[in-house]
């Protein structure tokens, strides 16, 4: 195991906590922001150059989607939180169970979700109250998105386990080459430019079905080539029942806790989808700036799993409570930085997505209002970080069932309905992600996350196992 992390790894369990952190986490929040990139050029294609509609079905479609992959995507951070403890345990026949195992269950699981995805596309689309220009689009849009979801699985399982051992950045060079190839791709089959049919919005999904296909066989390509310890070994692709057992214990929770959010988002969207196409267009817009702002958190979130989940196999409780107090520190003042910079600028960033002057009203108040929260999602989500490292998956979706389906959601419904006022729905999601914030912080502070919850062989000492 020392040799193999030497070669394809970080042995996060010794040396500068916040080095590491910074280290870990930069590559992943890179990532995102090259994923936030693409979405922010991508909805300007969208609602500039197709229009309203077209901007109101990829926010719909967004949400399904979520929704549809949630579950799966759940085991993919059970497969990763338990990699990570037996790579701190030194346990090499773990890790490979592990890898065998989540590989071969993510790909049933992805041919599962298309199945089920294709079946659900409409009547979920009408479920939400999904405004009548913008149904037919929506449809077509998400059943052609859905034909991407095996290679996303690939592409998430892998980068899950390289994580795991301490590699955020060979993840980033194959996703920044794949969502590249995306940028270039889109407007051609969009537009119909060079040659090619005019695609309309089917076109954006046509180019990330190929550019993720392409993407997620040359990263499994270069792990062969490699020999890295995350590489499956396709000849020997089995479900070790023990170790299933183990992934599902970690993950199901996780996945609930996803598919939980997700379908919180879906309320929430068909809630906004009553005020009007405006309205609609107006969440997709702040909403993508939500999403480069809480970027940090994002990715702090995960190193601080990984960090969490290596040392807590190691036994290196001491340096789980650093993790914890330095992820704080750092991914609270880099999210401060956003929230001044998303609340002193609404408007302008709006207009990088928008012409209508109410749907710019619209999501103008949107980030006014959720903005000032957002130093709540940073908080929650680094305490959620190391509740996940320490395989307490259950106590961070019982959080997010908290937060979402017993404060944002109700409040939402009964503040709109009494009111009548979007600003209302906004109000109740800064009032879910402060009480999400408050509960993961009490359940960290108790201790209670130190109880183990995968049985794992003793580590070596560390001086034993020193990786450079």
């Amino acid at each position: 195991m020392a040799a193999a992390l030497q070669s394809h790894g970080r042995d996060l369990t010794f040396g500068s906590v916040p080095r590491h952190l910074i280290a870990f986490s930069m590559p992943m929040m890179l990532g995102n922001l090259i994923q936030a990139a693409y979405s922010f050029v991508n909805a300007v294609w969208v609602g500039k150059g197709l229009g309203e509609a077209e901007m109101g079905a990829i926010t719909v479609t967004g949400a399904a989607m979520f929704a549809l992959l949630a579950m799966a995507l759940g085991i993919t951070v059970g497969a990763g939180i338990l990699a990570a403890q037996f790579v701190g345990a030194r346990d090499t026949d773990g890790l490979r169970r592990v890898v065998q195992t989540s590989t071969a269950f993510q790909a049933v699981a992805a041919l599962v979700v298309v199945v089920v995805g294709e079946c659900l596309a409409a009547p979920l689309m009408s479920w939400m109250d999904t405004p009548a220009n913008v149904l037919p689009l929506a449809i077509s849009y998400t059943r052609w998105l859905l034909l991407i979801t095996p290679f996303l699985f690939g592409t998430f399982l892998i980068g899950s386990l390289l994580r795991a051992v301490g590699d955020s950045k060979t993840p980033l060079y194959f996703q920044a080459g794949g969502l590249l190839l995306t940028v270039a791709l889109d407007p051609v089959l969009m537009f119909g430019w060079l040659g090619c049919p005019r695609l309309g919005l089917n076109g954006t999904a046509i180019a990330n079905i190929l550019t993720q296909a392409a993407s997620m066989l040359a990263l499994y390509a270069w792990l062969h080539r490699r020999r890295n310890v995350t590489a499956p070994d396709w000849q020997r692709l089995t479900m070790d029942r023990h170790t299933l057992w183990l992934i599902l214990k970690v993950g199901v929770p996780s996945a609930a806790q996803q598919g939980l959010a997700a379908f919180g988002f879906l309320f929430i969207t068909g809630i906004v989808n009553a005020y009007g196409a405006s309205a609609t267009a107006a969440f997709g817009a702040a909403m993508r700036i939500d999403q480069m702002a809480l970027l940090p958190a994002l990715g702090f979130s995960v190193a601080v799993s990984m960090m969490a989940g290596q040392n807590i196999g190691a036994r290196r409780f001491d340096r789980v409570r650093e993790v914890f107090r330095w992820g704080m520190v750092i991914s609270g003042g880099i999210t401060l930085v956003g929230t001044v910079a998303v609340m002193s600028l609404p408007g302008l960033l709006l207009r990088a997505f928008l012409n209508d002057p109410e749907a710019i009203r619209i999501g103008t108040s949107y980030l006014m209002i959720v903005g000032a929260a957002y130093l709540c999602f940073s908080a929650m989500f680094v305490s959620n970080g190391v509740i996940n490292g320490a395989g307490q998956t259950m106590v961070t979706t019982l959080v997010t069932v908290l937060a979402l389906w017993i404060v944002r959601v109700p409040l939402a419904l009964a503040l709109s309905h009494h009111f009548h006022r979007i600003e209302f729905v906004w109000a109740a999601s800064a009032t879910g992600l402060a009480v999400g914030m408050v509960a993961s912080l009490a359940y960290y502070y108790s201790g209670r996350w130190k109880r183990a919850v995968v049985p794992l062989k003793s580590a070596p000492p560390v001086e034993e196992i020193v990786v450079g």
